[in-house]
């Protein structure tokens, strides 16, 4: 692994995330990580390129650890944002997978466990999305579908709990789980990238927290 290019890319992170992709500029980056605007394009063709590699990272995290020629250009991304894309509807596919014999071996706890893992693992990518989606309408079409269908297939798990007796009755269901998901959401990204008061906490003890108020607060 390269160590200048993982702190490019740690940087480009941060400052996409907190002030979007429009906004940052190289020297930004360059100042954030205390070398010259020069080397960072002879590590990356530009920001684009700096985009596309931060995306890509998440996408397969090994890929950091691969050896490039420089400057790194886009010839390397040419399909990222379908490859988001897929990524995406995978692992929603993946999640609403227990809903298929009606969450059968599956509890409330694995839902919070795994709602909470998911969003963890892409939320580079789905910040990302969220934070410069006027820049990227591509990417944001498809998030808004998956989005929905995430909140959907919560939905019908929490139905199932609760038709099981484990999980208590709601009023208002589709709004109780868009209340669970934004506070696994915040918990498990914002958290780490756009919060400059609690990005030091542990992923593991935020899971924590996330888990027993969660689970205690519905779970009969």
């Amino acid at each position: 692994m390269d160590a200048r290019i993982k702190a490019t890319a740690e940087a480009a992170t941060l400052l996409f995330l907190r002030q979007g992709y429009a906004r940052t500029q190289i020297t930004h980056i360059a100042n954030a990580i205390g070398v010259s605007v020069g080397t960072i394009y002879h590590d990356f063709a530009g920001k684009k390129e700096i985009m596309h590699f931060v995306l890509k990272c998440t996408i397969d995290p090994d890929f950091i650890n691969k050896e490039f020629e420089r400057p790194i250009t886009d010839n390397l991304f040419s399909d990222v944002e379908n490859e988001i894309v897929a990524l995406l509807e995978q692992s929603q596919n993946d999640f609403a997978k227990h809903l298929e014999n009606a969450a059968a071996g599956y509890s409330f706890e694995d839902l919070i466990s795994d709602t909470f893992d998911i969003l963890a693992r892409y939320a580079v990518d789905c910040l990302f999305i969220e934070k410069n989606q006027f820049e990227f309408p591509h990417l944001a079409e498809h998030y808004k579908a998956y989005r929905r269908k995430f909140l959907d297939t919560m939905s019908g798990y929490l139905t199932i709990f609760i038709k099981r007796g484990t999980v208590r009755p709601m009023e208002h269901l589709e709004l109780t789980t868009t209340l669970i998901m934004e506070t696994l959401t915040w918990w498990a990204m914002d958290r780490r990238y756009t919060s400059f008061e609690t990005s030091d906490i542990p992923l593991a003890l935020a899971k924590k927290i996330c888990m027993d108020n969660i689970v205690s607060a519905y779970k009969n």
